[in-house]
């Protein structure tokens, strides 16, 4: 399976991205799990927000009302709208894939992923 983002930027404090992680390879459209995270420079990284094998998304504190997971319906893409950036969302974000049973909440650990994508940056200016 291999994972491929798309979207990143830079954009003004206050503005709006979508970034994009396509799946594709052998049993990519059986992928369950998606969760996304990030990181900033000289800082830990960071879960973002996932969803599970119900589909359910859920989503770091920090971001909460603010970012939003969907989906394509042929569930190979998994999109990540992000709203009302500041300049503290300013990171490299990454999405994870794995095959997995249960809620999204579970899989907050860089670990609990077999699949990872290459980055995109993604950069808010004040």
């Amino acid at each position: 399976v291999t994972l491929v983002e798309s979207g990143g930027g830079s954009v003004q404090s206050g503005g709006s991205l979508t970034l994009s992680c396509t799946t594709s390879g052998y049993a990519a459209q059986k992928i369950n799990c998606m969760g996304w995270f990030r990181q900033a420079p000289g800082k830990e990284r960071e879960w973002v927000g996932g969803s599970g094998s119900d589909g359910e998304p859920f989503y770091a504190d920090s971001v909460k009302g603010r970012f939003t997971i969907s989906r394509d319906n042929a569930k190979t893409t998994r999109y990540l709208r992000m709203d009302s950036l500041s300049p503290e969302d300013t990171a490299m974000y990454y999405c994870a894939a794995a095959f997995c049973v249960g809620s999204g909440n579970a899989f907050r650990r860089w670990s609990d992923y077999s699949y990872w994508g290459q980055g995109t940056q993604v950069t808010v200016f004040s």
